[in-house]
């Protein structure tokens, strides 16, 4: 059989890859080699610009299947009948490194979900962790920017990410997480998935609930200590990326089983404390779990940067009966994630087959025309404006979720005070229900880490949050760091 023809760009044979064009044999390279120019600028711009936020990542393609009725909640098509499955895709990612650092650290994770549903793509984009570091999104460039490396030394520095935390007493609950057991998962497929803010379900009947999501992992949790992730990371910086791909390959098919908690609008208001809040949980004696379904990943990507790091999620793709909540951290990400993909796919990064929606064929329908890499141009008799006299896709006049109701005047408001409102309880409550070892790791890993702060300000400052959440917590966390400067 004829082996297929190597072709330039433009379709035309290459005659030769192993020797560029030159003057005569040993002269110098020619500017006509066009296979040559074309080749090496190619290879100057096979990369993209990185996420800031989520870049090192893993992902692959599965279903999610309803497993139980949830539609005296929400209207959405593909949470309807029970058996019904929807195709998805799945990023896993670690938060502050850069696309070159290792699985492997102490991290959150993030955990985002595509459904490519018959009314849309809708995306659901969270952490393993059901809390957050801060609850307004005006803080968030400076929070990633001290666990960022420093633009002096180059590297991550405990004096800025200690003392961005010791300003911001809200971290406390998520700083309890992060340097708990918890903190380095094994694996993507052993640690659980949280849609971490609350977002809004409307059903048939135009009622609106309030909702958070649970993704539990059907392989069980499983984490690393400091040590077993230091030696791992130095095995292979790839070592979540390798496990995910590995398992699906030998049909070993990680599974999670997806809950909700549920509450009626109406009770949000006269809540105990906000729950609009991302940097709190909901208790579950509350707000009892509800399962959903079973979200299922057997298929890995063919290629990793045209799926995997193209992917681009955005937390404002609803569908009918999902929508926002006025949590705040969640409504800076409605706008900053779709721009971040703007800013580095193009203005058409739809359009790609790993974010393009299934549910219309040919692509989605609307006037967006033009633009970088623009391929849908929609016919000769497409118009680029609405309304028009010629058969162009037209509005429904039905929102996709209940209204949001507001009062009161414009302005920098901090979030109104609910009766248990404090940033420091729930962060002990999660230290109380660890076991002794359990609290003692917890202690030793943040000592470990604030011990290396230069600032004693910075560490008055920390150490008071602890002391705040639980008195043990706060003593034993300063005499693990006193003991840790003495030495």
């Amino acid at each position: 059989m004829s082996k297929r023809v190597l072709t330039t760009e433009s379709g035309a044979p290459v005659a030769d890859n192993q020797n560029s064009a030159c003057a005569g044999a040993g002269g110098p390279l020619l500017l006509q080699d066009q296979h040559l120019l074309e080749k090496l600028a190619r290879f100057n711009r096979e990369r993209i610009p990185e996420r800031v936020v989520h870049a090192r990542g893993s992902g692959a393609y599965g279903h999610f299947e309803v497993t139980d009725d949830v539609t005296g909640y929400t209207h959405a098509a593909f949470l309807g009948e029970i058996g019904r499955r929807t195709e998805v895709f799945v990023r896993f990612s670690t938060v502050a490194d850069s696309l070159g650092g290792a699985d492997a650290v102490r991290d959150p994770r993030g955990f985002a979900v595509k459904f490519y549903t018959e009314e849309g793509n809708y995306d659901l984009v969270g952490n393993n962790t059901p809390v957050f570091f801060i609850k307004d999104p005006v803080k968030f460039p400076d929070f990633i920017h001290s666990q960022k490396r420093d633009p002096f030394t180059g590297r991550q520095e405990p004096d800025n990410v200690w003392d961005f935390w010791s300003h911001s007493p809200e971290a406390t609950h998520q700083v309890t997480w992060l340097m708990g057991d918890r903190g380095i998962p094994a694996s993507y497929r052993h640690m659980n998935g949280y849609g971490s803010h609350t977002y809004q379900w409307t059903n048939a009947d135009g009622e609106a609930f309030f909702v958070k999501y649970h993704f539990r992992t059907n392989q069980g949790v499983r984490c690393l200590s400091s040590e077993q992730a230091a030696e791992l990371a130095g095995r292979d910086t790839g070592s979540h990326q390798t496990d995910l791909l590995q398992a699906i390959e030998r049909g070993v098919h990680p599974s999670w089983t997806l809950y909700v908690q549920l509450m009626p609008a109406a009770e949000a208001a006269d809540y105990r404390f906000d729950p609009f809040d991302v940097t709190k949980v909901w208790p579950h004696r509350d707000h009892p779990l509800t399962r959903v379904g079973r979200l299922v990943l057997d298929r890995n990507p063919d290629n990793v940067f045209a799926d995997v790091e193209q992917a681009a999620f955005s937390p404002n793709n609803f569908v009918p009966g999902i929508g926002p909540s006025p949590d705040k951290m969640l409504q800076g990400r409605l706008f900053a994630y779709a721009d971040a993909h703007r800013y580095r796919l193009g203005i058409n990064h739809t359009q790609l087959a790993v974010n393009a929606p299934k549910a219309v064929p040919g692509g989605a329908r609307n006037y967006g025309r033009d633009g970088l890499m623009a391929s849908n141009a929609q016919g000769r008799h497409a118009k680029n404006y609405e309304p028009n006299s010629y058969d162009g896709p037209v509005e429904t006049g039905r929102p996709l979720s209940a209204p949001l109701p507001v009062s009161g005047h414009t302005g920098t408001h901090e979030a109104p005070q609910h009766t248990k409102d404090d940033d420091f309880f729930q962060a002990g409550e999660l230290y109380r229900l660890m076991s002794r070892e359990e609290r003692s790791r917890l202690v030793a890993n943040i000592a470990g880490g604030l011990a290396r702060v230069t600032r004693d300000d910075v560490i008055e400052r920390n150490l008071a949050h602890f002391h705040a959440a639980d008195p043990e917590y706060g003593r034993r966390v300063e005499d693990a760091v006193r003991a840790l400067r003495e030495d």
